[in-house]
């Protein structure tokens, strides 16, 4: 069983910033990508951010040169650094990670609770 774990959302103002974290636990062989989405409980997630096990990054448009993701493989934590924050950025974030749990099965997709973010104008 695997497990991810959230934290770091909050209420910010304008122009602010917030770290979020994400650390994967539980029956983990290997972690391909990691990434962040965000959206309304019960709606369409968006792509924020991803980064591969090989540190390449993607970002969605709207959050390029605000938005940073990192990642530290040895604690299977993935971070995302977000400056210069903007109310339409309010949203739920949710953490999402491509894990083998076994050598011998594909990877499957697993996803956090998510934590809530909002700026406030």
């Amino acid at each position: 069983q695997v497990q991810l774990a959230e934290s770091g959302g909050g209420l910010v103002q304008a122009g602010g910033s917030l770290r979020l974290s994400c650390a994967a636990s539980g029956s983990i062989f290997r972690i391909n990508a990691m990434g962040w989405y965000r959206g309304a409980p019960g709606k369409l997630r968006e792509l924020v951010a991803t980064i591969t096990s090989g540190g390449s990054t993607n970002y969605a448009d709207s959050v390029k040169g605000r938005f940073t993701t990192s990642r530290d493989s040895a604690k299977n934590t993935v971070y995302l650094q977000m400056n210069s924050l903007k109310p339409e950025d309010t949203a739920v974030y949710y953490c999402n990670a491509e894990i083998h749990t076994t050598w011998d099965l594909p990877s499957r997709d697993y996803w956090g609770q998510g934590t809530q973010v909002t700026v406030s104008s």
